[in-house]
């Protein structure tokens, strides 16, 4: 309508928005309480004068919305005061007694929303209005969700111990701080936790908490991909609450969501974040787009595609959302979804970065860092051993006129061509556009040789996973792998997120079968094989295996937070009975993992989030994914139907085929025209026109060429899904990579980095110090601190007392990690400790100085055995015989494992088996008593 002023056409605007929110706008002079859910009437008359709009529901004054121009929006709250005399006031014709609970004051741009029934009333920002069915359920509950947000009790109102509760002591700080964020109406909240630390287990207690004591309608578990959809799935399934001993799938409908239909009955949804923007939009989702995270797509809308109002999904259809890795995927296009949302936010992530934190208000319920976790037990620290190569450092050149093999990435077919001129190749350009497979075969190499000084006294390789810079990178590296260490096929695979389809040749002969990444997950996990995994892309949460204890990285990463979770695959901690089952020769429990460090990540520079890109150096599949997302603007898609029609020209007809039959029948060349048509300058200019509802060659102003340009592209992006993505993608990649077999590279360094020696001297004067500040405490300490006249009394269970509260103290300190430690800092080559009891027992005496360096327990008292044996044979008395020395050999050996001998242990095996007392008695005589004091205490002198 022409000519309106500024408040009718915000007026206009609520309207609209009132509508499509399921309310009927009526004239005061027309009030129709039959028509529709609820009625929204406007200029309703009060005792305080008119009211823009009274909302009913039932024939019931349930709200009241004050209307006001657009550029009122800067000073909204300042209406609240306005909107609240309204609502305390009289109604003509209702006589209301109690002031109506619904506030509202919009200007059509922004709405602020107050529930009058909650504890402390405050304004927030809604989306849109709230439909007139969920006041009708809110009133018939009572008490508002914030009001019943404050009968939630207390986690742990007798103060028990935390595992009492079946929870970790971060566990239960961060729900207790999260529910009394809640009850101060917080409405963001970040829970940091370290990974392995338990973040959706604290997310599920929370949920279960919310939906059982405050009667939470429904939660939205938000992901970024469909792995971790599935795991979370498998989490909710799996838990029990500690105060029921039913499954919480069984007392609440849990829902994954695979389609744009969402379940009205399901209590706790888990979605996707690209699904729910989909959904919001009601349109379908290719699944493809599921499998990665929108934080790893380099090319999005620079104008987001705006999510509309959807009535089967009104924004208070969640009350909580639960955003797992928040720090990846919630801003810029997807955080629409949170914000169309009236909904509570918790973010859940190990690695929160500054917009994080600016994201949730700095309202961090949780703080609970990687090294706080490790020196909780948590999880395990990490060491950095470097292995650094002539060709990885300077790189190397191609000579002229020699013959060089060209291989196609994909296909891996070969060929061979006369080198031209000199080509000089640096460590970058490795594995890309040139392989030298002596380079990663001598890596491959001296981590196999290095595994002696790296895991000492291991049998097996221990589970490692290699991260490769490509598919055709990994494929080298696994091939290597089972060379070099002389093993078949199921000592090393290739793990990713995404199901492996048959790989074919342009005839479509498979050339390597495909295979479950769940199912080689699972074997790495739970199996003996593969002990060596390699992979590309599988970084991120939702993918641990314990066991894992070695990451040799053969890529470099630029990102902080990437490299952080790149490590955190290594970090989760294992007891010793489980890593035992996958790596049989395992001493104790897991107590750190190794870094290998072959290409310097280490060391280079990390920026705090992932660079700015140029168009020109960004992956074609990137390109092609942001406009099939959305993504509309001139440099993208031009940039785009560039590189295709580039690629067109390099197509033999085979492959042109295989495009047309995968886009549904169209020639890449069409492709291309349609995306060139669509950013035509003309073309938008007359559908821009159109849609402004004008005469061509009018101006219809820049809001609407950007409309019209957005819905141009849209339809010409409509041929785009995954599996035609990953089609061009792939004969792209079809093409060649030079392999320098000439040049063979050679080892500069492989040894512990510094800050791995650094760390080693550190934690062994921590060890040290713990010691020394608890040998008054503990009996076994103090005797071998201060009383070494009396070690022959200690015992097997005096020391188990020390490991007990070494353990309980400072479980970073496990002896096996403080043994590898000082043989670190002591170049230590002999053998290893029997067991964790014994490596405790020659730290301490190692730290008290009876051996003036580092020896197994077991050396020590053999070396004690054979001196003792020595001078008792010294001189012209009765030496021992044959039978009698078997006899003190098995007490040795028995002082060995149990550190103590005593009269009873003879009628255990091994030696009531030999006649026990009798037969010691026998052998020995009468010196028999006099005998087991010696060695007792010869043999730990």
């Amino acid at each position: 309508m022409v000519n309106q002023n500024p408040e009718q056409i915000a007026r206009d605007k609520i309207d609209q928005m009132l509508e499509t929110a399921g309310w009927v706008v009526q004239s005061n002079k027309k009030i129709n309480f039959g028509e529709g859910e609820g009625q929204a009437v406007r200029e309703y008359q009060t005792d305080a004068g008119p009211a823009d709009y009274v909302l009913f529901v039932d024939k019931r004054a349930v709200g009241v919305i004050e209307a006001k121009r657009e550029e009122a929006g800067q000073k909204i709250t300042e209406v609240e005061s306005q909107t609240e005399g309204y609502a305390n006031a009289t109604l003509k014709w209702v006589k209301n007694k109690e002031p109506l609970p619904f506030l509202y004051e919009s200007t059509g741009i922004i709405t602020r929303f107050t529930d009058g029934r909650d504890p402390k009333p405050r304004s927030r920002e809604v989306y849109r209005f709230h439909r007139p069915e969920t006041m009708r359920e809110w009133l018939e509950q009572g008490n508002s969700l914030r009001q019943r947000l404050q009968d939630i009790p207390p986690l742990n109102p007798q103060k028990l111990p935390a595992h009492e509760l079946g929870l970790r002591d971060c566990q239960e700080i961060a729900i207790t701080n999260l529910e009394q964020s809640l009850k101060d109406d917080r409405p963001r909240a970040l829970i940091q936790m370290a990974t392995g630390a338990g973040k959706t287990y604290t997310a599920i207690t929370a949920m279960y908490r919310i939906l059982k004591h405050a009667k939470g309608k429904r939660i939205l578990f938000l992901v970024d991909t469909k792995n971790l959809g599935e795991q979370a799935e498998q989490e909710m399934l799996n838990y029990t609450p500690s105060d029921d001993t039913r499954k919480f799938t069984e007392l609440y409908t849990v829902q994954r969501l695979k389609s744009r239909y969402v379940p009205k009955d399901a209590e706790v949804c888990i979605s996707t974040i690209q699904r729910m923007y989909s959904i919001l939009k009601d349109e379908e989702l290719d699944e493809g787009i599921e499998e990665t995270n929108p934080a790893e797509q380099l090319i999005k809308p620079k104008e987001p595609v705006p999510v509309a109002y959807n009535p089967k999904v009104p924004l208070e259809f969640f009350d909580f959302i639960f955003i797992d890795e928040c720090h990846r995927s919630i801003y810029n296009l997807w955080q629409q979804v949170l914000d169309y949302f009236d909904a509570y936010l918790i973010g859940l992530t190990a690695t929160p970065d500054n917009r994080t934190y600016g994201f949730f208000k700095k309202n961090v319920v949780s703080n609970y860092d990687h090294e706080k976790a490790v020196s909780d037990g948590v999880n395990v620290g990490n060491e950095v051993f470097t292995i650094e190569t002539k060709i990885t450092k300077d790189g190397e050149v191609l000579k002229a006129k020699q013959q060089i093999e060209r291989r196609e990435k994909v296909t891996r077919k070969r060929r061979w061509e006369q080198q031209d001129e000199d080509e000089a190749y640096s460590g970058k350009q490795l594995d890309r556009d040139i392989v030298n497979p002596d380079q990663i075969r001598t890596v491959i190499k001296s981590f196999k040789m290095s595994l002696s000084e790296i895991f000492p006294g291991r049998k097996e390789v221990p589970k490692t996973l290699i991260f490769a810079k490509s598919d055709s990178h990994a494929d080298d590296i696994i091939q290597t792998v089972r060379e070099e260490f002389a093993e078949g096929n199921a000592f090393c695979k290739k793990v990713t997120y995404k199901v492996a389809k048959d790989r074919k040749d342009k005839e479509g002969n498979v050339i390597e079968a495909g295979e479950d990444p769940k199912s080689v997950l699972s074997q790495f996990r739970n199996d003996y094989n593969p002990r060596i995994a390699v992979t590309v892309d599988m970084i991120a949460t939702g993918t641990d295996v314990k066991s894992l204890e070695c990451l040799v990285f053969m890529r470099d990463v630029k990102s902080r937070n990437y490299f952080e979770q790149m490590k955190g695959r290594g970090t989760r901690t294992q007891d010793y009975d489980d890593l035992k089952k996958v790596t049989p020769s395992a001493k104790s429990a897991k107590t750190h993992y190794v870094i290998v460090d072959a290409i310097g990540v280490t060391k280079s520079l990390k920026t705090a989030s992932s660079p700015l890109i140029t168009k020109p150096s960004i992956p074609l599949k990137d390109l092609a994914m942001g406009v099939m997302m959305g993504a509309s603007d001139t440099d993208t898609v031009s940039s785009l139907a560039g590189r295709l029609a580039r690629l067109d020209k390099q197509l033999d007809e085979e492959d042109k085929i295989r495009i047309e039959k995968e886009s549904g029948g169209k020639r890449l060349t069409q492709i291309v025209s349609d995306l060139f048509s669509a950013i035509d300058a003309d073309k938008v200019e007359d559908r821009a026109c159109e849609l402004a509802g004008q005469p061509p060659g009018t101006n219809p102003g820049d809001d609407k060429r950007n409309e019209a340009q957005a819905e141009l592209v849209s339809q010409a992006a409509n041929v785009f899904n995954g599996d035609l993505v990953e089609l061009i993608d792939n004969i792209r990649r079809e093409k060649d990579q030079k392999i320098d077999h000439e040049n063979l590279d050679e080892i500069i360094r492989a040894e512990w980095d510094k800050e791995s020696i650094d760390k080693a001297q550190d934690v062994a004067k921590e060890f040290s110090q713990y010691l020394q500040n608890n040998k008054n405490e503990i009996d076994a300490l103090e005797i071998f601190f201060d009383q070494p006249h009396r070690r022959r009394e200690l015992t097997f269970e005096m020391i188990s007392e020390v490991m007990k509260k070494l353990k309980a103290d400072k479980p970073q300190l496990a002896p096996l990690r403080i043994w590898q430690a000082y043989g670190q800092l002591e170049n230590y080559q002999g053998q290893q400790p029997i067991n964790e009891l014994t490596a405790l027992v020659a730290l301490i005496r190692r730290v008290c100085g009876i051996d003036g360096q580092l020896s197994t327990y077991y050396a020590s008292v053999r070396k004690n055995f054979q001196n003792w044996i020595m001078k008792t044979h010294a001189g012209g008395g009765d030496k021992f015989n044959e039978e009698q020395m078997q006899w003190l050999q098995m007490i040795r050996d028995h002082i060995i494992s149990s550190f103590h001998f005593e009269r009873d242990d003879l009628e255990m095996a091994p030696f009531d088996a030999r006649g026990g007392l009798g037969k010691m008695y026998q052998l020995f005589g009468a010196d028999m008593d006099q005998l087991i004091n010696e060695l007792n205490e010869e043999l730990v002198a």
